[in-house]
């Protein structure tokens, strides 16, 4: 199964949906693909799409995808990456009108340059992608925030005395 991520963004993200259905009509997409779509209206009978879903049950949606395709926002990079999963992440674009401006290029080429993810980027060609996939090994991800709260409590500790 491929889940796909489109994150709660109040614009609509169909470039990626129909990216993704061209995959399908060519057959380089096979198998169950799951979109959790946010805003972003769209009609196919080739993806079971939903809106939004409780986080336990987009939790266990990621843990039996096979790979994730998500936009490029930082906290569904990083919830696909927790899981150890394969990641294509296609960044939302301000000249498609998907966002307010181009942050989400500027994050998926860090998390590509760092080697947690495939960037799949305006005029790329996603079967390409996914030929990158098959061989892909992301980088461990290893969260600080365990770290950060103890800097923080630091702070704190030496603030008050």
């Amino acid at each position: 199964m491929i889940l796909v991520t489109l994150g709660t963004q109040d614009k609509p993200f169909t470039r990626l949906l129909q990216i993704i259905e061209e995959q399908i009509d060519k057959g380089n997409v096979n198998g169950r693909v799951v979109v959790q779509a946010g805003c972003t209206q769209f009609k196919t009978e080739k993806m079971d799409i939903f809106d939004l879903v409780p986080m336990d049950k987009l939790n266990r949606l990621t843990e039996e995808a096979d790979f994730i395709i998500t936009h490029g926002g930082v906290g569904s990079i990083i919830s696909a990456l927790k899981y150890g999963k394969k990641i294509i992440v296609c960044p939302r674009l301000y000249k498609y009108g998907e966002h307010i401006n181009d942050h989400q290029l500027e994050i998926t080429e860090n998390f590509s340059e760092n080697g947690y993810v495939c960037a799949l980027n305006d005029g790329d060609d996603l079967g390409e992608v996914l030929k990158k996939l098959e061989t892909f090994t992301p980088k461990e991800f290893k969260s600080n925030t365990e770290n950060m709260i103890k800097i923080v409590d630091e702070f704190i500790e030496k603030a008050l005395k």
